[in-house]
C-alpha cells in the first residue's frame, strides 16, 4: 500500500503561493500543488473562478466561526472531504446498471457580507 503513496508524483506535495484577492485585500496562501488542482475542479463544478471559490469560503467559516484562524489547513481539510464525499457517492453507483457517478456539488450558502 505504501508504495501506491511513494510513487505519487512529487510535483502533487510541491507547495505553490497564491495572492488571492479576498473583500480587496490581497492574501497570499501557500499550498500543494494537488489541492490547488482539487479547489480549481471544485470552483468548475460550482461555475466560479478558484479564486472566488476560496473567499466564498472564507467568508462562509468568518460568519459560522467569527474568526478564520488556519485557513490554509481548512483549505486541505476541505480537499480532503471533497474527495471523501466524491467516492462515496461513487461507491453508491451501478456501473452495470449504467450509473455514472455525478461529482459533488457543494453546499454554498450566500453570506452577507460582514461590515469591516
Amino acid at each position: 500500500m505504501c508504495e501506491f503513496f511513494v510513487k505519487a508524483d512529487p510535483i502533487k506535495y510541491e507547495q505553490r503561493s497564491r495572492t488571492v484577492r479576498i473583500h480587496g485585500v490581497l492574501t497570499s496562501l501557500r499550498l500543494e500543488n494537488m489541492v490547488w488542482d482539487i479547489l480549481a475542479e471544485m470552483a468548475e463544478q460550482e461555475g466560479r473562478t478558484t479564486n472566488a471559490l476560496i473567499s466564498l469560503f472564507h467568508d462562509e467559516i468568518l460568519a459560522q466561526r467569527g474568526e478564520v484562524p488556519n485557513f490554509a489547513s481548512f483549505l486541505r481539510v476541505t480537499c480532503m472531504r471533497y474527495l471523501r464525499r466524491a467516492a462515496a457517492a461513487a461507491d453508491r453507483t451501478d456501473p452495470a446498471a449504467g450509473d455514472t457517478p455525478a461529482p459533488p456539488r457543494l453546499a454554498v450558502v450566500a453570506v452577507a457580507a460582514q461590515p469591516r
